[in-house]
């Protein structure tokens, strides 16, 4: 029996709580869930996860599926998404950065195995612990089955319920914070909008990102012809991602990075970044673009605005590049590095 701590499902879903949550289900029975008794947030859960949650393992193997974990088991298996705290700590605030650039290479070095998403994060991992090479496994990500096309029904609910004054859109979607790079987009988008049908807007949605890890992140003077959603829940996203003409996802950095892959599931074009492991999930199913570069981000999107054809192009390769990834696979390969590392 493997033992899951699941002390980061308390936390707003994200990309970790999904992952957690696709392979828990999957797992079934043969997990045991360990959490805080209250709230697992900051200092206090850090603590629960380092001073209790040891005495609460009875010898079985402990899997750490969000990036931390007991610096004092050895018999563990730790998934870590990405190293960003190491390779940009000044993304995150002071004591975040400082507790994770502790906390990660211990961690490595220390448990039985770790699990990662893609072979960006495997590389920055060993670039960091190098002697870890032969217990990094790979296991990708996938999209949840409720991304796929919805019915134009479905989408003109989703475009009333979001206040979304048009049926002609892009959707950005991602958290305010530094990684997500949408100051880069609104400043593309400033200078071509004027230049694009007057019909068409520019959607950014998502919440805003922790103050106490990312600082406060605003926007001011916004582009004429931009909508906020604020948090967008998982009943609208595929409808909102079905809707609009392209998913623009323009992220500095990603472990893997998901919602290019819930947009292709969706049917939608997608022009993303061409770094870290975008370029995987997306391979020639998108369009790829420097993120820092204002003037090719402001050219991508007229291109996919003005060309029927290539949104329609895009719309079939990135349905049979999403159909690539599956979370039964993710989960079988998981279960076997777990199995592995509860017999070493």
């Amino acid at each position: 029996m493997v033992v899951c701590n699941i002390r980061s499902l308390s936390s707003v879903l994200t990309g970790v709580q999904r992952y957690t949550s696709e392979l828990l289900i999957r797992f079934d029975s043969n997990c045991i869930n360990v959490k805080p008794d209250r709230s697992a947030h900051g200092v206090y859960g850090h603590l629960w996860e380092q001073f209790v949650l040891p005495f609460r393992l009875n010898s079985q193997l402990l899997w750490s599926p969000s990036n931390t974990g007991p610096l004092s088991v050895e018999k563990q298996v730790v998934s870590i998404m990405d190293v960003s705290p190491l390779d940009h700590p000044e993304w995150s605030s002071r004591k975040f950065s400082a507790w994770y650039q502790f906390l990660l290479p211990r961690l490595i070095n220390r448990t039985r195995a770790v699990l990662t998403i893609s072979e960006f994060s495997k590389q920055r991992i060993l670039h960091y612990c190098p002697h870890a090479e032969s217990k990094v496994h790979v296991t990708l990500l996938a999209a949840d089955s409720r991304f796929q096309p919805v019915a134009q029904d479905g989408i003109a609910k989703a475009v009333r319920q979001l206040g979304i004054p048009s049926p002609y859109y892009l959707v950005a979607l991602g958290s305010l914070e530094p990684r997500k790079n949408l100051q880069t987009l609104l400043q593309a988008w400033q200078q071509i909008q004027s230049r694009l049908p007057e019909d068409v807007w520019l959607v950014l949605a998502g919440a805003k990102g922790k103050s106490l890890v990312f600082g406060n992140q605003s926007f001011n003077d916004l582009p004429p012809r931009v909508h906020l959603t604020g948090h967008v829940s998982d009943a609208l996203l595929p409808a909102l991602y079905s809707g609009a003409m392209a998913s623009v996802y323009l992220s500095h950095y990603e472990g893997f990075g998901l919602p290019p892959l819930e947009a292709m599931s969706c049917g939608t074009p997608v022009l993303t970044s061409n770094t870290t492991s975008l370029p995987e999930v997306v391979g020639d199913a998108a369009l790829t673009v420097d993120p820092l570069d204002v003037e090719a981000v402001g050219v991508n999107l007229t291109r996919i605005v003005d060309d029927s054809a290539l949104r329609d192009t895009l719309h079939q390769r990135g349905l049979a590049r999403a159909r690539l990834f599956s979370w039964d696979k993710t989960a079988q390969q998981t279960w076997a590095v777990l199995k592995q590392a509860e017999n070493a």
